[in-house]
């Protein structure tokens, strides 16, 4: 059994995350408003940002923003158990 890296792992989380959060999405556009909705949308939000870097010839501007909802939770989870099959 080959030995996953650590960049290997990462990816796999972060596109269940991605994906995760794309069908809660999704799904939220298909539920009626109510409390199911409002659960399946809520999302916890972290931004470290834009930080610029103005050099004279050019300047680089700089931020992060994470945004994850419960279905994105459960898909890095989904994620997760997944990669345990993956050689």
């Amino acid at each position: 059994m080959r030995r996953k890296g650590l960049g290997f792992i990462l990816i796999i989380i972060v596109l269940g995350a991605i994906i995760g959060s794309a069908m809660g999405e999704v799904l939220g556009l298909v539920l009626p408003d109510g409390v199911v909705k409002e659960f399946f949308l809520r999302s916890a939000s972290f931004s470290v940002g834009p930080a610029v870097l103005n050099l004279i010839v050019f300047s680089v501007t700089l931020g992060f923003s994470l945004k994850i909802n419960v279905i994105g939770v459960m898909g890095i989870f989904m994620a997760a158990y997944i990669l345990r099959w993956i050689d």
